[in-house]
């Protein structure tokens, strides 16, 4: 502040520089000013004072840090502080010559309180920070001047209290309590609670009974702990089973579930196997669930719309006919394994190829579960692997038509290569580990290979895609009459869903997908559908035929109608596009209203297409009570023989032995060897000399005869007929009768 003369020849204050503007000083000699005047002007020169000292620790802050970074960080500091203290001593000597009516005492504060705020800055120059400067000029610029204490805020009690610090238990819980309400976790969740339900009563008595019949599913059961039995005792001998003795390659003769292995290394016995193998029933539905929806999520559908691609996947009434065949049912890894891919490879159906999505950890993964899925069995796996390849290929051309055309490749990445070639090739490796003992298995029983004729008994007409199986709980009863012209209704009956055709019809015109999506699914669906129908559709001479002919592995299929899994698939990802678009509709109306009335109906309406999904698949399959352990087969000494013997009771036999896995004559498959059906002839008049011969050379030391199957074959006379003249043993255990050879 500088003075000047008015025309009076009286002295005014002027302002210069950020000096605030000050009242006039009385004229000498004239009337004091008032008390309140003066309390006033003395509280407004301490704001600006301490205001200009904050600024000016501030400036010197700055100017230290920008002259440390770019000059010696040893000298700069102290030479802006020092700067800064003449600064700050200059504008409280400018004050106090403003001040004509003030008193020496308050420009002693001020510069006192400039030096603190320069020393404050020199400070902060030095290795403090600007803050502690600003609590330091707060301290001591006050009324009582330098070393006073401070009196507290009185607003600071309005202030919010300050969050407490949570416990190691609560910050390891908030991660956990993330996850669980996270989005997959509650698919996975879901789709457990609803495969318990909708494969009720399966859990009901699990150790007791099986789904539909006691055939096919006390074989896979037993396919299941003898994996995990041999993985854990002798994995050398895996191929070689305790069934079919003494055939090489036995556990080859059918599909092998080999990817439950891990599941077959818990618990002994055939009470065990059975509940083994009802849990992972379950499972393989759940799982199938939540691949269809992952897979429509990665896609771009909504999650009620990705819901009823799952459900409408995992519950086509059609696999209600598969409820026997696990192999069958275990097919969540295929939309599982493609849902990964498409998110490692950064692509979707509605957004297309996004590559700053791209991550390799997820390429890794898709083709580790496509490679679990194929060790489960070539009668799903193969065509996914002829799907998997046909893909790659397109893929590479459709990078290459890119680079063809603008002279420049689409981004893809060292690491993504890197990991497709070595998930590839993995994947092709655990494929050609599990084809070997197949083509063992050929060269040995060439009269196994399928025919043309094979694969026409099992060639399902055009009705059969609107025909229901017997098990299905909502039209198996409306559908008799067309079952009825069906030859072999279980493999003919190929359903998906009256309400997924609808969908997915109304998903050609209505939907999230683009155009030509719906029409590439829709052909999709065509086409698997003609190869479906194998040999009847033009005796399949340009569809089914050559690929049985010329595809590597193909013609070990002997049901096309199989390939339904993957028509239901694509029908699942057309109605998924159409119930997306459905509840975007309905979000934006909702969004329209005010009040949003109706919104939350028709929101809740939104799942009345996955309501009915799943009440199509409702199930009325039979659960029958598993055949008890004979207790002759828990002491039973192998190699042995269990008579009677025929395909169905065998798979019995192969249930029993899983109580120490001796090795048994008798098997069922997919096949029967040339050496079981003489074995079978040759034991008709058993027991009689030839037939005790017979045995012997084949290499059997005990027989087993079950007296409750009997009645009506020719053991029924000579199961009491004596045996002291054939050099063997007779002994009554149970209900069976024992002979050691």
């Amino acid at each position: 502040m500088t003075t000047g003369q008015s025309k009076s020849g009286k002295a005014r204050p002027t302002s210069t520089g950020d000096d605030p503007i000050r009242p006039a000083a009385p004229p000498t000699g004239g009337a004091p000013a008032a008390p309140a005047a003066t309390t006033t002007s003395a509280t407004t020169r301490k704001d600006a004072a301490r205001r200009k000292a904050r600024k000016n620790a501030s400036t010197a802050a700055n100017g230290a840090g920008d002259e440390q970074a770019g000059t010696d960080s040893a000298s700069t500091p102290a030479n802006d502080a020092a700067a800064t203290n003449g600064r700050a001593k200059k504008d409280a000597e400018k004050t106090d010559t403003a001040r004509s009516g003030g008193t020496t005492n308050d420009g002693d504060k001020k510069a006192d309180a400039a030096e603190v705020a320069a020393g404050g800055t020199a400070k902060d120059a030095a290795g403090g920070t600007a803050k502690d400067a600003e609590s330091t000029v707060s301290a001591k610029a006050t009324d009582g001047g330098e070393g006073q204490p401070v009196e507290p805020d009185r607003w600071e009690a309005f202030a919010s209290a300050p969050e407490p610090r949570p416990s190691w238990l609560t910050r390891s819980a908030r991660p956990v309590g993330r996850s669980l309400v996270h989005e997959w976790t509650l698919a996975a969740l879901a789709s457990l609670a609803l495969a318990v339900l909708m494969t009720w009563p399966t859990l009901r008595y699990p150790r007791y009974t099986l789904p539909q019949d006691t055939w096919d599913p006390s074989l896979q059961a037993w396919q299941m702990a003898w994996s995990g039995h041999i993985l854990l005792a002798d994995p050398a001998r895996l191929w070689q089973s305790n069934t079919f003795f003494p055939e090489l390659w036995s556990f080859a003769f059918s599909d092998t579930l080999l990817g439950y292995a891990p599941a077959g290394m818990l618990g002994s016995g055939p009470e065990d196997a059975v509940l083994r193998y009802n849990i992972m029933f379950v499972l393989a539905h759940a799982l199938a669930t939540l691949g269809g929806y992952a897979l429509a999520r990665q896609l771009g559908a909504g999650r009620i719309g990705a819901a009823v691609a799952g459900v409408g996947y995992a519950y086509a009434p059609w696999l209600l006919a598969q409820a026997g065949h696990l192999h069958v049912l275990s097919n969540g890894g295929i939309p599982l394994a493609l849902a990964m891919l498409a998110r490692g490879h950064g692509w979707s159906l509605r957004h297309g190829y996004r590559p700053e999505r791209r991550h390799d950890g997820w390429v890794y993964a898709g083709w580790l579960v496509a490679a679990w899925q194929i060790s489960l069995g070539f009668g799903i796996g193969l065509p996914f692997a002829y799907f998997l390849a046909v893909a790659a290929l397109v893929a590479a051309a459709l990078f290459a038509v890119q680079w063809l055309r603008s002279g420049r490749t689409l981004p893809f990445g060292r690491r993504l290569l890197v990991a497709d070639l070595v998930g590839g090739v993995f994947f092709a490796g655990v494929g050609a580990l599990m084809a070997l003992p197949y083509f063992q298995v050929t060269e040995l029983h060439p009269y196994a290979e399928r025919t043309v004729g094979d694969i026409a008994i099992f060639s399902p007409p055009a009705s059969g895609f609107v025909t229901a199986p017997a098990e299905s709980r909502i039209w198996g009863g409306l559908h008799e009459g067309a079952r009825a012209t069906l030859s072999f209704p279980a493999e003919m009956t190929l359903l998906p869903g009256f309400v997924l055709y609808a969908l997915a019809f109304g998903g050609l015109f209505f939907s999230v997908w683009r155009l030509r999506h719906r029409l590439f699914l829709l052909a999709g669906v065509l086409v698997t559908m003609v190869l479906a129908m194998g040999t009847r559709f033009f005796d399949g001479t340009f569809t089914y035929v050559p690929l049985f002919e010329h595809a590597p592995g193909w013609n070990a299929l002997r049901t096309p109608g199989r390939l339904m899994l993957w028509i239901t698939l694509l029908l699942a990802l057309l109605a998924a596009g159409a119930v997306t678009a459905l509840t975007d509709r309905v979000r934006e109306l909702a969004a329209q209203r005010v009040p949003s009335w109706p919104g939350p109906w028709l929101r809740i309406a939104t799942l009345l297409p996955l309501l009915l999904v799943a009440v199509e698949g409702l199930n009325a399959t039979p659960h029958p009570v598993v055949p008890k352990q004979p207790a002759a087969m828990r002491s039973a000494e192998g190699p042995l023989l269990v008579l009677p013997s025929d395909q169905g009771l065998d798979q019995h036999v192969m249930l029993w032995s899983t109580s120490g896995f001796p090795d048994v004559a008798n098997g069922g498959s997919g096949f029967t060897p040339r050496q079981l059906d003489d074995l079978r002839r040759a034991s008709q008049s058993f027991p009689d000399r030839n037939s005790v011969n017979y045995l012997r050379t084949y290499g059997v030391r005990t027989v087993v005869l079950l007296r409750d199957e009997v009645p009506g074959t020719p053991w029924e006379i000579t199961i009491d007929a004596p045996v002291e003249s054939l050099d063997i043993t007779r002994q009554e255990i149970g209900d069976a009768v024992v002979y050691r050879l």
